[in-house]
């Protein structure tokens, strides 16, 4: 799908209540009101859930099914995963309702997105922040799922996991990140493999270009571009004051990247940061002809007057091995190095 659309779903109804901003902060919880879900365990039972794109073909849930397990994982499949409505999997309400009936669900012990695609703003109305604030679970996606990410992280101090969905590749690389940071709680370092094309005398492919030099400690939030930049006039964009922001994108034209970074800009959002990470632009071409930016050029554009510690090149996004980024743990940015660096862990023990 054409992900130019997410740009025009920037205004919801706001009938949520405000307490949920503060009812998370007694649980697993420190001094910052930062929630820090439950670790897993071989065996536990985690739920598939849907609140975006409606899939294509059910054997893609059923490679989804067997790659958890593979993990160690039992799985649950959320009761409307494959419905349809549209290009939704299923109306606004039911895909809302398998997150709020997975978060109360004390035998569910983490919720994994399915799909991306288009359609977490539509569900916010209908979450239950309240709820999910008493029970902070594992959830963890990429792509449209920042909206989730990140509303979640706002409304309730809840830190979740930008990472493959189900239908995306799951290698060993991704399992030992998820066996790392989800299953025993490490604190590590994030970065691109150190590896070389055949014969070649020096890196080539996963090379980091470094915006403004330093290192700087903040905690991280971001996602997807295009579906961060929807949430910009809502009560669901996360707070980011001293915030360390991570980006990606895929199949958007280097002006629409261009007009993304200007709206955050023009909101302000851009001047309260204290480091940028820039993963993988996919499919996103400079314009044909003179005249024409580079994408470097437009972060450069807008991140090096601000002289704060900013890299681009990551190895997250929609590429197939993505590494697995904590919204809302506090990280060391090392621009130069093109590293994230976990300063506390991202799940309790």
């Amino acid at each position: 799908m054409d992900r130019r659309t997410f740009v025009k779903a920037s205004s919801l109804g706001v009938l949520l209540s405000q307490s949920s901003l503060l009812a998370a902060k007694d649980l697993n919880s420190n001094e910052n009101g930062v929630v820090f879900p439950k670790r897993l365990k071989p065996g536990d039972t985690i739920v598939l859930v849907a609140p975006a794109g409606a899939l294509d073909q059910k054997v893609e849930l059923d490679i989804a099914v067997e790659s958890f397990q593979a993990m160690g994982l039992k799985v649950q499949v959320g009761k409307h995963v494959l419905d349809r409505d549209g290009y939704f999997a299923g109306k606004d309400a039911d895909r809302a309702a398998d997150i709020n009936n997975a978060f109360a669900d004390p035998n569910i012990k983490g919720l994994f997105a399915i799909r991306g695609g288009w359609g977490c703003n539509r569900i916010l109305p209908f979450l239950d922040f309240d709820l999910i604030a008493q029970n902070p679970k594992i959830l963890f996606g990429y792509s449209d799922i920042t909206t989730l990410l990140n509303s979640l992280f706002q409304r309730t101090g809840l830190v979740s996991f930008h990472g493959p969905v189900g239908v995306s590749y799951w290698g060993q690389d991704q399992a030992q990140q998820m066996r790392q940071m989800i299953f025993e709680g490490g604190k590590f370092t994030i970065k691109n493999p150190e590896k070389r094309d055949d014969k070649a005398l020096t890196q080539r492919r996963n090379r980091i270009q470094v915006i403004n030099s330093g290192s700087v400690e903040g905690r991280l939030i971001g996602g997807n571009l295009t579906v961060l930049t929807s949430m910009v006039g809502t009560p669901y964009l996360p707070d980011m004051q001293g915030k360390i922001l991570f980006l990606e994108d895929v199949g958007e034209s280097i002006y629409r990247i261009d007009r993304y970074l200007s709206t955050l800009q023009l909101a302000g959002k851009l001047q309260e940061l204290s480091g940028v990470a820039f993963g993988q632009c996919t499919d996103c071409d400079p314009e044909k002809g003179y005249g024409g930016f580079t994408l470097l050029q437009i972060l450069e554009h807008y991140f090096k007057p601000l002289g704060i510690p900013a890299f681009m090149g990551g190895q997250f996004g929609h590429v197939r091995d993505n590494n697995i980024l904590p919204v809302g743990v506090k990280v060391e940015l090392n621009a130069d190095l093109g590293s994230l660096r976990l300063l506390e862990s991202p799940v309790s023990m």
